[in-house]
C-alpha cells in the first residue's frame, strides 16, 4: 500500500487599505483561484482544494485579513514535491498576499512547514521574488513508543 501525505495551509491576504481596495484583491485573488483546473495532472493542485471568504471586513466572515485555506490528500506526494511547489509558486505570484503556509505531513518523513515571505511586506501579482522556508519535524517510533 502507497504512503498518505495530506498537505494543508492557508494564504493570508493584506490586512489594509480601503473597503475597495480589499474587494479589489479579494475578487482578483478568488479570480486566481477559480482559474485553477478542476482536474490537474500530476501533481494535483485544483481549485477544489481551495475555500475562502470573499466578503468586506466589516462581514461576519472575515475581522481584517482575507484567509484562503486549502488541503488534500495525495498518495506519497513527498516523491513529486518540488513540481507541486512549482504549480503552488505560480499561483502565489499571481496573487496578493502577506504570508503563506503550507503544511506537509508524511508517514515516512514526518511533518515538513513551508513559509513563504516576499521582498517587500507584502506580495502583488507579478512582482518580485519570493522566498520559501522549511521546517522539519519528525515524530519516530521505536519498539511502538512515540518520542
Amino acid at each position: 500500500m502507497d504512503h498518505e501525505s495530506i498537505v494543508y495551509g492557508c494564504i493570508k491576504d493584506l490586512p489594509f487599505g480601503d473597503d475597495r481596495e480589499m474587494m479589489v484583491r479579494r475578487k482578483h485573488n478568488l479570480r486566481a483561484i477559480k482559474s485553477l483546473p478542476g482536474m490537474d495532472d500530476w501533481p494535483f493542485l485544483s481549485r477544489e482544494m481551495f475555500a475562502a471568504t470573499a466578503g468586506l471586513p466589516t462581514e461576519v466572515s472575515t475581522y481584517q485579513t482575507q484567509v484562503i485555506h486549502f488541503g488534500a490528500s495525495y498518495r506519497a506526494i513527498e516523491y513529486e514535491w518540488e513540481q507541486w511547489i512549482a504549480k503552488f509558486e505560480q499561483l502565489l505570484q499571481s496573487m496578493y498576499w502577506v504570508s503563506v503556509a503550507v503544511h506537509l505531513e508524511t508517514e515516512l518523513s514526518g511533518t515538513h512547514t513551508f513559509t513563504w515571505d516576499s521582498d517587500t511586506s507584502f506580495h502583488q501579482p507579478g512582482s518580485g521574488d519570493i522566498r520559501v522556508r522549511c521546517e522539519w519535524q519528525h515524530e519516530g517510533s521505536l519498539g511502538g513508543s512515540r518520542f
